[in-house]
């Protein structure tokens, strides 16, 4: 993985897990299973259609009070296997502390969100 990607990536985690009070070890790898349950609670048609849909998803299942659990699983990194270039990483990573922020918000109260509606929030517990 290229030093900048790692940085960026373990950054972003460090931020999704203060804002949204988790503990995972990576936000990142879009490699999930997810139970129907959990698929039918979500607002997913809310969620944005780029790569930040999956930090958005996995923030709704937080808000939700689902289980996370991880599996780890190897990664590598070859210069053409990855879809998507340095321009559009910028924009993910801010999508993802966006997303951390609105999530955040929404837990104090603060703001009403369309990602994370209050009648949603703990319904996994």
């Amino acid at each position: 993985m290229p030093l900048w990607r790692y940085v960026a990536n373990r950054a972003l985690t460090l931020i999704g897990n203060l804002f949204l009070r988790a503990k995972l070890s990576e936000y990142h790898t879009g490699y999930r299973a997810f139970s129907r349950a959990i698929l039918e609670q979500l607002p997913l048609d809310q969620n944005s259609d780029d790569f930040v849909f999956d930090n958005q998803m996995l923030a709704q299942i937080i808000w939700t009070g689902f289980t996370v659990a991880e599996v780890s699983c190897p990664t590598r990194y070859a210069t053409d296997a990855s879809s998507i270039n340095f321009a559009r990483s910028v924009r993910y990573g801010f999508g993802c502390v966006g997303t951390a922020i609105e999530f955040a918000a929404a837990r104090a109260g603060l703001i009403r969100s369309r990602h994370f509606p209050a009648h949603l929030r703990g319904v996994g517990e």
